[in-house]
């Protein structure tokens, strides 16, 4: 069973990883086998191209768990994200996700986002 304490850790460590622009370090917080749903893949390299792709989007990204509950070994996560503009006033962004943690690893991940601009969500990473 994961802790809260452990999730929460796991999560801030990945974002950190994420914000500063590590991505090659947050490769070690996922299983071999780690599944992302919302990508579609088997291992975290898609994730890492996906990172690429958004920091590329918007440089100035960040994001920031503002909750985190845990549940036997899943763990949901939900994140501001800094350094997009939202359009026309709209709400901040948002990340909602769900990781199951084997092992003090993420080993798969559900995901979806509200307040992106147009075209620019994560979900349509697969997309480009």
């Amino acid at each position: 069973m994961t802790t809260r304490e452990d999730a929460s850790a796991l999560v801030q460590r990945m974002q950190e990883c994420f914000n500063s622009r590590q991505f090659d370090q947050a490769a070690d917080l996922h299983t071999p086998g780690f599944f992302s749903h919302p990508l579609g893949t088997t291992g975290f390299e898609a994730g890492k191209d996906a990172w690429r792709t958004l920091v590329a989007r918007f440089p100035g990204m960040r994001v920031i768990a503002q909750d985190i509950l845990v549940d036997g070994d899943k763990a949901a996560v939900r994140s501001t994200v800094e350094g997009i503009a939202a359009p026309d006033g709209d709400a901040q962004p948002m990340l909602f996700e769900i990781f199951r943690i084997d092992d003090g690893r993420f080993a798969e991940m559900w995901g979806a986002s509200t307040g992106f601009p147009s075209s620019a969500s994560p979900e349509d990473l697969t997309a480009g």
